[in-house]
């Protein structure tokens, strides 16, 4: 019925309706933003890594914070998950977590914006102080009707904003820095910034790079220099340099030195559902979040060059709902050129038919997918072929609690617990 009712509602009154509920939300918790230093992360990966760093980072600057991800709530030192399957939730209830962090006594909160979010008028009335663009790739477009579009809604949430902080080696960045700042910090590795770049902001002062060097990755992290700062990452995958050197950003814009920003980086013991192991031996089983192309592929690198497996071993489907019916071709392109077996399955197909999407995703596998229908048994039989040395890597859905099917029905699920359920059923066959 909702569905129904969007396609006979103009454009502009839906968009009216959300921004006169944004206001409301707002007014009715008295406009809790307006006593905190709020920080807004938007892009299209990383963004709950980097709110997780950013937030160790003004924790050991020994300032209280709030966090919202869609991995989790965070107020100082109470936490609970984020089952609501939004990354950035309603308005009232957003409101509500800013009121609640206001009365702890939070200094600063930190938070996911999305482009859909935005969309929706969600971020209006919140008074953010900074905001984080960590990088661009291809999602949500029919959502969005384009690229361009998508880009646009998230360029939004740069308006007004004093303060910006900017991935410089995203091809985008260009796009982002020709919004007006007080002050821009730009972060990256190649950091080939040249004069129309500079240009873009108001003056050479208004622009401060913050550049990784020496960088070393291995099974046991990360490590990189920032000037004569060490940094070491507990934490798997080249790209978390990146979401690293975006939460060093905000730390050094509020004061905080590179040796404060290490200390909080190194409190970051992991990310929940993200390049997350469950099992390490005799085998490695890896849960993580990836559902784009973009960051599929370097989950795919960063397990290759981590761990060199004999064998890497894919388990992966794609959402449902009509959402980017586009990359999932793709991503089963993605499966076949960096996995040895794949298993393609059921994710979140919302009102559409799971098998449709399953064959949708494995018609660019070029008939080397086995498909499951039940996420259960994929997993299963991804264990089932692993030997000593390989990597089961299981993809789409991270710490998410539930798979989405029709009619808003929602049934419990972790990969992660599923995983270790069943590799323990395995280990007891075997022995």
């Amino acid at each position: 019925m909702k569905d129904l009712l969007k396609k006979f509602i103009p454009d502009f009154i839906l968009s009216s309706y959300h921004f006169i509920l944004s206001f409301f939300g707002a007014a009715f918790y008295l406009f809790p933003s307006r006593k905190l230093i709020v920080i807004g992360v938007t892009g299209t990966n990383g963004k709950s890594t980097v709110v997780e760093m950013i937030s160790k980072i003004l924790e050991a600057a020994n300032y209280k914070v709030a966090a919202f991800s869609s991995i989790k709530f965070k107020i100082i030192d109470k936490e609970w998950p984020n089952n609501l399957r939004m990354t950035m939730p309603g308005r009232f209830f957003l409101q509500k977590l800013l009121k609640k962090a206001v009365r702890a006594g939070c200094q600063y909160a930190v938070l996911e914006v999305t482009s859909e979010g935005i969309k929706q008028h969600r971020h209006r009335f919140i008074d953010f102080k900074a905001a984080v663009f960590t990088n661009l790739s291809p999602e949500h477009i029919e959502a969005h009707g384009g690229f361009d579009n998508y880009r646009k809604a998230k360029m939004e949430l740069f308006k007004r904003v004093p303060l910006h902080v900017i991935n410089l080696d995203d091809p985008n960045a260009e796009y982002f820095l020709k919004v007006p700042a007080e002050k821009t910090y730009g972060y990256g590795i190649d950091l080939k910034i040249g004069k129309k770049e500079r240009e873009l902001v108001s003056s050479g002062d208004n622009l401060k790079l913050i550049k990784a060097t020496d960088i070393k990755t291995s099974f046991q992290g990360i490590d990189f220099m920032v000037g004569d700062t060490p940094f070491h990452l507990n934490l798997l995958g080249g790209f978390n340099v990146y979401n690293a050197l975006a939460a060093v950003c905000v730390g050094v814009s509020q004061n905080i030195d590179l040796a404060t920003c290490k200390k909080g980086l190194e409190n970051v013991g992991g990310v929940p559902g993200r390049m997350e192991k469950v099992v390490d031996e005799p085998f490695k089983v890896i849960v993580d979040y990836a559902f784009t192309p973009n960051a599929l592929e370097k989950v795919y690198q960063t397990i290759i060059e981590s761990f060199n497996p004999q064998k890497l071993i894919c388990v992966l489907g794609a959402c449902g709902g009509g959402r980017d019916k586009w990359k999932r071709r793709v991503l089963g392109g993605l499966a076949a050129k960096y996995c040895q077996e794949v298993i393609v399955t059921n994710e979140d197909p919302y009102d559409e038919d799971p098998q449709e999407i399953i064959n949708q995703v494995a018609s660019g596998i070029k008939g080397r997918a086995e498909r499951i229908l039940d996420r259960r048994e994929a997993i299963k039989k991804s264990l089932k072929l692993a030997e000593a040395g390989d990597v089961v890597l299981i993809t789409g859905k991270g710490c998410e609690a539930s798979i989405c099917l029709a009619g808003g029905k929602r049934v419990p699920w972790d990969d992660r617990k599923v995983a270790k359920e069943e590799f323990e059923k395995l280990v007891g066959l075997k022995n």
